[in-house]
């Protein structure tokens, strides 16, 4: 398994930020995703593991998911998210 691209988190969340109706979804998710505990581990910070990282991509762009995902696909998944809840 190849490990999510700190390059990759980077485009995704350089795209969310200049979409500030994209804001409550995307935090929204992030609560629901955070490991328990998370404040207590290295990065600190709420991030979904990487292993749920990884499998969702790869079900969703095959083998090479993490090289393919476009940061187009997580606004699209914003979106929806903000029209669905």
């Amino acid at each position: 398994m190849q490990p999510v691209s700190v390059r990759w988190v980077a485009r995704v969340a350089t795209a969310v930020l200049v979409r500030p109706a994209l804001w409550w979804p995307l935090l929204r998710l992030g609560v629901t995703l955070a490991p328990r505990r998370w404040w207590l581990h290295r990065p600190f910070l709420p991030l979904p593991p990487q292993d749920y990282l990884i499998f969702r991509l790869q079900t969703q762009y095959g083998g090479a998911g993490t090289n393919a995902a476009d940061p187009s696909d997580v606004l699209k998944y914003l979106r929806w998210l903000r029209r669905w809840t």
